[in-house]
């Protein structure tokens, strides 16, 4: 805005002028000069009018109205007339001013292009032509898009490319008729699985990419309808039905948008040696599953399980069976075997050699194996018909239809006993573990030596003892008989558990406290050697040793009371002294002649008694204790004194004579000493004077020696010197000589190859000289050799010169010389 009164407009540019009289604004237009009158105020400029290139627009706010051939319409007071409030869009036109209100919304800018796969969604928010302001709908490219202010630009929509194996999963917005004339309902979902790019329409709202499972001969896919439609095979599915697609229908699948898909089926092979047994399966025919029903399929075969089939037990191998095994079957239903019915529950047995596969009516209860027994190994086998259980040992024993393995239960107490000595039988056969008895296998048990155990059979009602060492080996009613003997020192009941009686010779010890007659109370430490008198062949003899179930308690309790009597009657003292005679008399007795019985017997179980030990004999009285012990100290101490008064005496004894045993020595080794000495000094006599003559010889045989070692050394080393230098002269004439046979030699070859390079290139020389010579040729030669003269004696012709010479006046010229040949010239020519 200027203020000036005059005012030079460019061309191309505008200013706003207020008439302050009629309050009017107007548009000058450039190029021209303005000359402002008082009552006009510039409002606006000077501007650049609009300019709008080729393929471009701009909107202008409030724009002027206009008539129906473009011009603008002013009111009868000479201003423009405005649509305010509304917009316009211009195009390429010629530079334009704008009137007084209006404005420029935004800049000048480029028409949209809108590329090839994309589109601009537009929504009309006026009513126009054809569509209600709300009404939306693409401009699809390739195109340049003319924008209206009608027209309101949403979006930019781009395709999406649908790549081979993928499809577009679609929702309508709202009803609408698709691209392939087909009327959707809004909500509705359906797939595109046309390949290249795909434009949405304004209806149509892209959930996700699809992408195409991939099939092939090893996998399928199993599907399941969410509700009833027709799929892509033109089948008819109901709502929940389940079916798969493999390899032979399509390479690839895309799940509809009424497909779900449960999972991929892995296909199931079959070799030659495998069946299996489909559960449930699927009629080929009907194409309905058989509830219940089972299918044998036998390889070699592959195929895939249809939705509701399953395997019963997964692929199982063909049963292949040694001569040594064998099957036990039993029937599910009735059917033929061959030339044989079967009814249900049926058992049988199939033996080998042999491959089995069973049909669906037969179920295989277990294989069989001949179980191999040695003479004392053995099984527990029952009847499952009668019940009835018996041992077979000793054989290779195949188990029959009606037969199974018993299991013998043993009481705890034996198993623990069993396990202790480690002589379970059949460790780790058919499926035991090691170390844990199997038992179907018969109990054995190694009876040691000197031992008997006793057996008894709860069917016969009757007992056996078996004696050591022997294998025994348990039937199927027959149990142990578990010992339970007292043990621990004083004894207490119950303490040792055993299978087998040891006959002894053994011993025992037990603690018993006795009181004597004038009621001193001791404990005494017994020990009884014992053993069984017992006659293998009598059977009541041999029974007879069981009879008392805890021999060591009865037999300790027996003595202990014959002791306790036989010490009552006696004082402490007396019996302190005799302790030993007293309890042997009470335990064995007196014979009629008044002396000790050598053996005590038990006749209910011919236990027998030999010996008794007397290990220690305490008072359990504390005074009496101390007592005791006092004395025996007092005792001691006596014992100890005239023990050390004895041995006093003798050491004084001994030391009187060892004192004179040593003085007559010392007075001996005196004189001893004095002759030694005596024969010493002579020694040294004699060793001086061999020293002083021994010397002086050796001092002049020495210097001798000396001298002529010196000599010969001398002479030894002048020989070696000149030996040396003989060697050393030798050796540089032998390395000259070399030398100079080398340089001779080395200054031959160079001679050698000098010439021979000489006369190589002497050679060449020639054949080159002659290669030329040829091929210039003799003619040629003749005339190269004689142009020159001819040349000069036809130019001197020429020139009418007899002859000529040519200097350069610095070189003396003998023209003697020359006048005389010239001259001679002359005369030879004439």
């Amino acid at each position: 805005m200027s203020n000036a009164a005059v005012i030079r407009i460019k061309p191309y540019h505008y200013i706003h002028v207020l008439d302050n009289n009629t309050n009017v604004t107007s548009v000058e237009v450039g190029p021209q000069t303005f000359t402002r009158m008082d009552h006009q105020t510039v409002t606006a400029g000077p501007n650049d009018m609009i300019m709008i290139p080729p393929r471009h627009y701009c909107i202008i706010q409030n724009p002027v109205v206009r008539d129906e051939e473009g011009d603008v319409i002013f009111d009868k007071n000479n201003q423009a007339v405005l649509r305010h409030g509304d917009e316009e869009i211009r195009f390429e036109q010629e530079p334009f001013a704008l009137f007084p209100g209006e404005k420029l919304y935004g800049k000048v800018a480029p028409l949209q292009v809108v590329a090839p796969n994309t589109a601009i969604r537009l929504r009309a928010i006026r009513d126009l032509d054809d569509k209600v302001a709300g009404d939306e709908w693409l401009f699809r490219g390739p195109g340049t898009y003319i924008p209206r202010v009608e027209v309101q630009v949403v979006e930019i929509v781009r395709a999406t490319i649908i790549k081979p194996n993928q499809a577009l999963r679609l929702r309508a917005r709202k009803e609408f008729v698709d691209a392939t004339e087909v009327v959707r309902q809004a909500g509705e979902e359906w797939i595109v699985r046309d390949t290249g790019a795909y434009l949405p329409d304004v209806n149509e709202e892209i959930r996700e990419t699809v992408s195409a499972y991939v099939l092939t001969d090893k996998k399928a896919i199993q599907l399941e309808a969410d509700q009833t439609f027709v799929d892509v095979f033109g089948v008819k599915r109901k709502a929940g039905e389940q079916w798969l697609v493999t390899f032979d229908e399509a390479e690839t699948h895309i799940p509809d948008v009424y497909e779900k898909v449960v999972g991929e089926v892995r296909v199931t092979t079959l070799n030659s040696r495998q069946y299996c047994v489909v559960l449930d399966y699927v009629n080929e025919k009907t194409g309905k599953p058989v509830l219940g029903g089972r299918q044998l399929r036998v390889g070699e075969r592959s195929f895939f399980l249809k939705p509701g089939e399953r395997l019963e037990n997964g692929i199982q191998a063909v049963h292949v069976l040694d001569s040594e095994e064998a099957l036990l079957l039993r029937a599910r239903e009735a059917y033929n075997d061959e030339d044989e019915s079967r009814l249900p529950g049926d058992r049988w047995m199939i033996y080998g050699p042999c491959d089995y596969v069973p049909p669906v009516q037969v179920e295989i209860v277990e294989k069989r194996r001949s179980i191999p027994l040695d003479e004392n190994e053995g099984i527990y086998v029952r009847d499952i018909k009668t019940g009835q259980v018996r041992d077979v040992t000793g054989e290779s024993y195949m188990l029959s239809p009606y037969e199974e393995l018993w299991e013998k239960d043993l009481p705890e107490v034996v198993e623990e006993l069993l396990g202790k000595d480690g002589r379970y039988q059949g460790l780790g056969q058919r499926g035991g573990r090691v170390g844990t008895r199997d038992r179907t296998r018969v109990v054995t048990y190694r009876t040691p030596h000197n031992s008997a155990i006793q057996i008894y059979d709860y069917k016969q009602k009757q007992a056996r003892v078996v004696f050591g060492p022997e294998l025994v080996m348990l039937g199927p009613e027959e149990q142990f008989t578990v010992l339970s003997l007292s043990g621990d020192v004083p004894k207490r009941p119950h303490q040792i558990k055993a299978l087998a009686l040891l006959l002894g010779p053994d011993f025992m010890t037990d603690v018993v406290v006795v009181e004597t007659s004038d009621h001193a109370r001791l404990s005494l430490k017994l020990s009884y050697n014992w053993h069984f008198d017992v006659d293998h062949e009598n059977l009541e003899s041999s029974e007879s040793i069981f009879n008392v179930p805890d021999f060591v308690g009865d037999s300790c309790k027996a003595i202990a009371s014959r002791v306790r009597g036989a010490v009552a009657a006696h004082s402490f003292d007396e019996f302190h002294k005799h302790s030993a005679r007293l309890i042997r008399e009470a335990v064995f007795g007196l014979t009629a002649e008044g002396k000790v019985k050598e053996r005590f017997h038990f006749p209910s179980n011919n236990l027998v008694i030999t010996n008794i030990d007397i290990q220690s004999v305490e008072p359990v009285d504390q005074r009496t204790r101390d007592a005791l012990q006092k004395s025996v100290q007092l005792a001691i101490e006596i014992t100890t004194k005239s023990q050390e008064a004895a041995a006093r005496h003798e050491a004084e004894r001994r030391e009187q004579e060892a004192r004179g045993r040593l003085e007559r020595q010392k007075i001996a080794d005196e004189a001893e000493a004095e002759r030694a000495k005596t024969e010493l000094l002579r020694l040294q006599a004699q060793s001086a004077a061999v020293e002083s003559t021994g010397q002086a010889s050796a001092e002049a045989r020495a210097r001798a020696e000396s001298s002529k070692i010196e000599g010969e050394a001398a002479v030894e080393q002048a020989d070696l010197a000149a030996q040396a230098e003989k060697i050393r002269a030798e050796a540089e004439l032998a390395q000259i000589k070399a030398k100079q046979e080398t340089e001779i030699g080395h200054q031959r070859s160079l001679n050698e190859l000098e010439i021979s390079r000489a006369r190589d290139l002497a050679d060449i020389e020639a054949i080159k000289f002659k290669s030329i010579v040829d091929a210039i040729g003799a003619d040629t030669l003749q005339s190269i050799a004689q142009a020159g003269p001819e040349m000069q004696a036809r130019l001197l012709q020429g020139l009418g010169l007899k002859s000529f010479l040519i200097t350069d006046g610095n070189s003396p010229i003998n023209l003697f010389n020359t006048a005389n040949g010239l001259v001679g010239g002359g005369l030879g020519q004439e």
